[in-house]
């Protein structure tokens, strides 16, 4: 069967934003053909946006887009990077009014970014707060300074750092600023496969969650790890029968007390995961109550 394909262009609205698929074609100027980082500017759900082409076009399926597609409007001009540079400076001087409006409401609440919509007609402060936060009044009051929308939408720690952006543990810029569109899941589960400390100060990121990057090798671990024994398993070698101490699961190795007879002392050998068969597996239990309650929010 012959698939439905669509010509797109992909989109991205913020730093390490997401894509998002938009018609090429458009009332104005016919048919655009995108370079990538072209500026744009968008019709979206929040009205006109300032977007850079990241994706040039071509065809995909219509099942691998969200249809109706919304359209590119025009191409960015020398005005529109002007409007885009008045924007920034008005957000900087709404963060600020904003700040001075919740100590006067005196909300238990911490403003993180502004966002100030391209054609200007809503307005979008970010923050966190331990819990619910009635910013009825505050709104109002931003309302009649504004003379438009308001939004205040509240965000998690892990959005906070990639609002903010920061400097890992690894000496690198965060990756959730950098590079990762989204967050994905991450757990404890993933540190255990590639044996690391499970004490919340080694696997913490800057936010305070387990760190994005436990996710990049999990699929390799979990790979390796079926033909690994475990630290206690009881393994059978070409030099007699023995107990694992040790492994180093990337390069398939691992160290094994062994007797040649039940009487000997044991000795401690090195192995590789190909010379050895598993004739016990020992379930390993692991203290990870602190770590299970520090992250209790990714499980």
């Amino acid at each position: 069967m012959k698939q439905n394909m669509i010509e797109v262009v992909g989109i991205r609205f913020k730093p390490a934003g997401k894509v998002y698929y938009f018609d090429p074609k458009t009332d104005l100027e016919g048919h655009l053909k995108l370079e990538r980082g072209a500026g744009v500017i968008a019709e979206t759900v929040r009205g006109l946006e300032y977007g850079i082409c990241e994706i040039e076009n071509k065809e995909v399926r219509e099942e691998d887009a969200f249809l109706p597609l919304r359209k590119i409007v025009r191409i960015a001009c020398d005005k529109d990077l002007e409007t885009l540079a008045a924007n920034k400076k008005r957000e900087k001087e709404a963060l600020e009014t904003c700040i001075t409006k919740v100590a006067k409401h005196k909300l238990d609440m911490k403003l993180i970014d502004v966002e100030l919509t391209f054609d200007a007609t809503k307005i979008i402060f970010y923050f966190t707060a331990d819990g619910r936060i009635d910013f009825r009044d505050l709104v109002k009051d931003l309302a009649s300074v504004f003379r438009m929308r308001i939004e205040l939408r509240q965000i998690g720690v892990r959005d906070e750092s990639k609002l903010l952006n920061g400097i890992g543990v690894c000496g690198r810029t965060l990756c959730c600023a950098t590079f990762l569109p989204e967050f994905h899941p991450v757990s404890i589960k993933m540190a255990k496969d590639q044996n690391l400390s499970l004490s919340p100060s080694k696997i913490s990121g800057v936010c305070g969650r387990l760190m994005c990057c436990l996710k990049y090798e999990e699929s390799h671990y979990a790979e390796l790890n079926k033909i690994m024994p475990s630290v206690g398993d009881i393994i059978k070698t070409a030099d007699g029968t023995g107990e694992v101490v040790s492994t180093t699961i990337l390069r398939q190795t691992l160290r094994a007390a062994i007797r040649k007879n039940p009487k000997d002392a044991p000795s401690i050998n090195q192995y590789h995961a190909t010379e050895i068969k598993i004739i016990k597996r020992v379930e390993v239990f692991e203290d990870d109550t602190e770590a299970k309650k520090h992250f209790k929010d990714e499980g």
